[in-house]
């Protein structure tokens, strides 16, 4: 039984000389064999030496101010550009959307440089991109329609609102913009003023109305004073009108929008605090549908215990 023979071995071995705690010469020779056969084989050493010349006097770093720190989350930021965005460039960028393969990473990442562009653009911008890149790719897809709900500026909020009123977007894409509404992070009194106007149209479906009153919601979550803004009061007499008092229903028709309305003052939250004298007629009127006595008494979710709304509302149901 013949015994298995190293092919390689190699061995390196180096002195250092150090002199006042710095290294100033360091010698090495590494050796490496390669045995083939029984008694036959290849060596190569490399010799290598490292001297020390000279010693620069280094720069010492600047003292980091401590107001220049914060403490942030480990989430992505985008980092903000100074260059000003221009409206063919943000076309441009829709052009390669339409190009790209549907599903790769360059389209994930282009449609990201798309929404990003898009809260740099003035509304005059905006409207001249969606005259320019409002057409449709292949399958039917429109890159500037999906994108404008994670835009999530007032602009583009405003942007929005008039392509739902004038009728130049497909249903189901209008229902995608209300229902997006919800998610904008930091809603504005002139996106709330924007929309208020389409609670009023006859078209106005239920996913506008809770679209917008969710926004209006997360507004005043934000703004302790939001009863007094005008845009908010806007919202809240169009619901107030809708309710009509006591929520009095003639049919099955008007039944069904009194729910939705209900539904929505109590997705407006704390904003909808000063309907709660009406609310509270609507539940004690014994002529109303239960459904509707119901409903109104679930509009009180959001609205704050210090309206001390038992008092508001009958002692016996």
């Amino acid at each position: 039984c013949q015994s298995e023979q190293q092919v390689l071995s190699s061995s390196l071995e180096c002195v250092q000389s150090i002199r006042d705690g710095v290294l100033a010469e360091a010698k090495c020779t590494e050796s490496d064999r390669v045995t083939l056969l029984p008694q036959r084989g290849t060596e190569t050493q490399t010799h290598s030496a490292l001297r020390l010349l000279q010693v620069e006097t280094g720069t010492l770093h600047n003292k980091v101010d401590s107001e220049d720190l914060y403490v942030t989350s480990i989430l992505y930021e985008m980092e903000e550009t100074e260059r000003e965005v221009t409206g063919r460039e943000v076309t441009e960028l829709v052009w390669k959307l339409c190009l790209a393969h549907s599903a790769s990473y360059e389209t994930a990442g282009l449609f990201m440089a798309l929404v990003f562009e898009l809260r740099h653009l003035s509304l005059e911008a905006l409207r001249a991109l969606w005259q320019r890149s409002s057409f449709k790719c292949r399958d039917n897809w429109q890159p500037l329609i999906d994108a404008l709900p994670s835009c999530a500026t007032e602009m583009c909020v405003v942007l929005m609102k008039e392509l739902v009123a004038s009728g130049e977007v497909e249903e189901d894409k209008v229902e995608y913009f209300f229902w997006s509404f919800a998610f904008i992070p930091k809603p504005t009194s002139g996106m709330i003023e924007s929309l208020a106007p389409l609670l009023k149209s006859p078209r106005a479906s239920q996913s506008c109305f809770l679209g917008v009153t969710a926004l209006l919601h997360r507004f005043c979550l934000a703004h302790s004073s939001c009863e007094g803004v005008p845009a908010v009061q806007s919202v809240l007499s169009t619901l107030g009108e809708f309710l009509g008092g006591n929520c009095t229903v003639q049919d099955s028709e008007h039944l069904s929008e009194m729910q939705l309305v209900l539904k929505a003052i109590g997705n407006a939250g704390l904003a909808a605090a000063s309907l709660a004298p009406a609310l509270s007629s609507c539940a004690s009127l014994q002529s109303n549908p239960m459904a509707i006595r119901l409903a109104a008494l679930q509009a009180f979710r959001r609205i704050p215990c210090s309206l001390r709304v038992g008092d508001l509302l009958p002692a016996a149901f």
